[in-house]
């Protein structure tokens, strides 16, 4: 359990807090491509409690505080005109850097509009999702992570609302235990749907990857530092002499990556819009096939509602909860979606998880080491220190590669190297990976 004191310290992120300034050095999702309005490509956000616009400019995207420097009105309404957004009240136009460059109202002579500027932030587009940097400075190139490399026929971008602290979806996502509960099957899962993801067999072991977990609930569970932040081993003995080694990874400070079926991968950012609510965003790659986009967006559009991608399942309809599915069907009782299994078991802890009040056990070690990591992080930025994941140059940034995730099957004595030569299999036969080297590493108990 933390401090009360720790708590905050890794929940609050708004403008000025040790965790906002910290979220705020890194790129973060601000929205999806395919969320901005065709005709008008205009769209209120909230990001970390800040209230922004995001517009189209002739080349790229503009990214300014949602309210005028005048008199206060919302710039979500504005005109949008060729590189900047105009306000309704007085026609003041603010390009995309936020400066005023228009006030029709004042004198021909005044200077006034050179003393105006809004809050701005630089973006750039990246496989279906416009990310921000909203840091001091200058900021970090991009990492050359799987995720931003693959070619974007190879991708699908989605995002989903949850009613929750950032951290407690990001915490879900690296606690590999939970799968042999959560999202178990009592009966196998009727739906044949492109993109679910432990419905494929496990190479070599005759299994669906709900079945194998389900069968094997007690992992055992390994963390190693890594420059992406944490690589996460949950190990699951089948037979006396063969292992199930399903690697995953924290991608610092609010992502993680995990494998999806044996060629697809997906990493997912947990971004705040207020210490009380957040967005996961999401990247999902294959190896070796193009994605379907059009069936996986209305597949996952069914799931929510419009304009806030909220849950059709959610807090208000006690997340579809049904007592006889809980008995015949699903372990939660609550469709079969997993994504609702883990919206669930995060937003039933309250908006905000109070961690001063919990225990922690053996198969809780990603998560602690997390936490760790994350405290030690806040301390380091402040003093003006390197962070994981964090290049300052474009040579750091291309050797941030991967990171690797996997599900195989292994004998005992060689899981350690197993894994990785079935990953670089898995690369030499794709149309658009090479293999990956593993970094040097070292335990995080």
């Amino acid at each position: 359990m933390l401090k009360q004191e720790d708590n905050d310290k890794i929940t609050r992120s708004g403008p000025g807090t040790p965790l906002g300034n910290l979220l705020r050095s890194y790129w973060q999702p601000a929205a999806l491509v395919s969320e901005m309005p065709g005709e008008r490509p205009v769209k209120a956000i909230r990001i970390m409690s800040e209230d922004l616009v995001l517009f189209k400019k002739r080349q790229g995207w503009g990214l300014i505080s949602r309210y005028c420097a005048h008199r206060g009105v919302d710039l979500s309404y504005g005109r949008l005109e060729e590189d900047g957004v105009r306000c309704l009240y007085h026609g003041w136009l603010y390009d995309g850097e936020g400066r005023c460059v228009e006030q029709p109202a004042e004198p021909d002579h005044s200077q006034f509009l050179g003393k105006i500027r809004i809050a701005n932030y630089p973006c750039v587009e990246k496989n279906g999702i416009i990310f921000t940097y909203m840091g001091a400075g200058d900021p970090p190139p991009f990492p050359d992570y799987d995720c931003f490399v693959a070619p974007e026929e190879y991708t699908f971008a989605f995002k989903g609302l949850w009613e929750c602290n950032w951290l407690q979806g990001l915490e879900g996502g690296i606690d590999p235990s939970h799968v042999s509960f959560l999202h178990r099957f009592i009966q196998e899962d009727p739906r044949e749907m492109y993109g679910q993801q432990f419905a494929e067999e496990v190479e070599g072991t005759g299994k669906k990857l709900s079945m194998l977990v389900g069968e094997s609930y007690r992992p055992d569970i390994e963390v190693e530092s890594a420059e992406h932040g944490l690589r996460v081993y949950a190990l699951r003995q089948l037979t006396e002499d063969i292992k199930h080694v399903r690697v995953t990874n924290l991608l610092f400070p609010n992502a993680f990556v995990v494998p999806f079926g044996n060629t697809k991968v997906f990493t997912q950012w947990h971004v705040p819009i207020d210490d009380e609510n957040h967005y996961w965003f999401m990247i999902w790659y294959d190896f070796a096939e193009t994605t379907d986009k059009d069936t996986l967006l209305k597949q996952r559009l069914d799931g929510v509602s419009l304009p806030d991608y909220r849950p059709l399942r959610n807090r208000d309809n006690n997340w579809g909860f049904d007592p006889q599915e809980q008995k015949d069907l699903t372990y939660t009782g609550m469709g079969l979606d997993i994504n609702v299994h883990d919206q669930w078991a995060v937003e039933s802890m309250g908006p905000i998880q109070d961690r001063t009040v919990e225990r922690l056990g053996v198969s809780d070690r990603a998560v602690s080491a997390n936490r760790r990591l994350l405290l030690r992080a806040i301390e380091a930025f402040a003093a003006g220190a390197q962070t994981p994941s964090h290049p300052v140059s474009t040579a750091e940034a291309a050797a941030l590669t991967g990171p690797l995730a996997m599900d195989t099957i292994s004998a005992n004595d060689v899981w350690q190297t197993r894994w990785i030569e079935r990953e670089n299999e898995r690369r030499q036969a794709s149309p658009w990976a090479g293999p990956r080297q593993q970094a040097e590493v070292t335990i995080d108990a």
